[in-house]
């Protein structure tokens, strides 16, 4: 196992819960308190899992980081420098909504040690933001990335979505040239998911609306990436847009199967041979924590599984995956079936094989997922391919 991995810590509280989402979160921050000692408990517990003792990077996602305060996060950094060597953390994120970043609150977190902002923004239409059930309309968005500028946070990162009821092609249009008017460093562009249990999966089941068809969500997609493409923007993941020099090194982690460890309710974690996660309910999480016992599920990795993982997180990005690598890492068995399933996909233009790395073609992007599905080892196709 590597000595240097990542860390995620999740933050559990928001102000209200927008429509579509199905992170854990809860609407009251009462148990702050308990939660912060209770994190801090198991910041100190856990350091064995990754085998490391080098932060490479930190990431505070929600729920809502932006809803502590300066007191609050340098209770945790005090605490994370006090187990952890921090010398080679190059990236330090805050997930942030743009209302939560005014002057005062930004000027507040300015001794601490971020370096990066990943804000929610979604879209800079306001009636699709309140059907998202987003807090902020789009003059606090546009305010925010000045007021994070101006506290000389300049490595910003923003959310947009398509597919948003009542978004057409020339709304979508108009977010993506006041994203570009903005000339943030990195773009994150997300399809809208309906998620049992949040509320638009709701209303879309009462048939308040419908959802974006297959060939308008393709669309959508590939007007986005095209004109970030022209942007100057590279497109290096299939959700991800960044100028040269500010990919996501923290997220980079997940895609090219580095470790890492997640604190905090519904958090995740993964060191190369198991991936565990903690329950999804604050209550469990610190129940867990003081008394020693936290119950979390945990997935041992066998080869098969982790040869998927590969294919997944590699073939995310634009760099694609090695076949070399393949081969050491895998042995020539499964070397052989990802080249086999491989060649007709090659074939019709959905992934393309040069000088030993595998990568979706561009056209291939939209339905990555299907593409990506056919390179899996499982049981039927290993007999076919005996």
């Amino acid at each position: 196992m590597s000595g240097i991995f990542g860390l995620y810590i999740h933050i559990p509280f928001c102000k209200s819960k927008c429509a579509y989402c199905d992170f854990y979160s809860l609407c009251s921050t009462a148990d702050k308190a308990v939660f912060l000692d209770c994190l801090l408990r198991e910041l100190r517990s856990e350091k064995q899992y990754t085998g490391g003792n080098q932060l490479s990077t930190i990431y505070f996602g929600g729920g809502t980081p932006s809803l502590l305060t300066a007191e609050d996060y340098k209770l945790i950094f005090d605490g994370i420098s006090r187990e952890y060597d921090l010398g080679h953390c190059t990236e330090i994120t805050l997930e942030a909504n743009p209302d939560d970043l005014n002057p005062d609150y930004l000027k507040s977190i300015s001794g601490l040690p971020f370096n990066r902002i990943s804000m929610g923004i979604q879209s800079f239409r306001d009636n699709e933001l309140r059907a998202l059930g987003r807090r902020h309309n789009a003059a606090q968005a546009i305010l925010a990335v000045s007021h994070c500028r101006e506290a000389g946070l300049n490595n910003i990162s923003i959310d947009l979505m398509f597919g948003i009821p009542q978004q057409n092609e020339l709304s979508l249009q108009y977010s993506i040239e006041q994203a570009l008017k903005l000339d943030v460093p990195h773009i994150s562009v997300y399809m809208l998911s309906l998620e049992p249990g949040s509320r638009l999966y709701k209303d879309w089941q009462q048939g308040r609306f419908d959802e974006m068809p297959d060939e308008l969500a393709e669309k959508s997609y590939f007007l986005i990436s095209r004109c970030l493409k022209q942007a100057g923007y590279e497109h290096y993941e299939i959700s991800n847009f960044a100028r040269p020099g500010f990919r996501a090194v923290h997220n980079a982690s997940y895609w090219s199967g580095l470790p890492y460890l997640g604190l905090g309710p519904s958090a995740h974690s993964f060191n190369g041979l198991t991936r565990r996660w903690n329950p999804a309910s604050l209550k469990a999480y610190i129940e867990g924590i003081q008394s020693g016992n936290l119950q979390r599920e945990e997935e041992k990795l066998d080869g098969y599984t982790r040869y998927n993982e590969l294919i997944l997180t590699h073939l995310r990005t634009s760099e694609g995956l090695s076949t070399g690598d393949l081969y050491t890492v895998h042995g020539k068995d499964l070397y052989d079936y990802c080249t086999k399933q491989a060649r007709p996909l090659v074939e019709a233009g959905l992934l393309e094989n040069s000088e030993g790395q595998l990568r979706l073609a561009g056209s291939a992007y939209f339905v990555s997922d299907s593409v990506i599905r056919e390179l899996f080892w499982d049981g039927g196709k290993a007999d076919k391919h005996k």
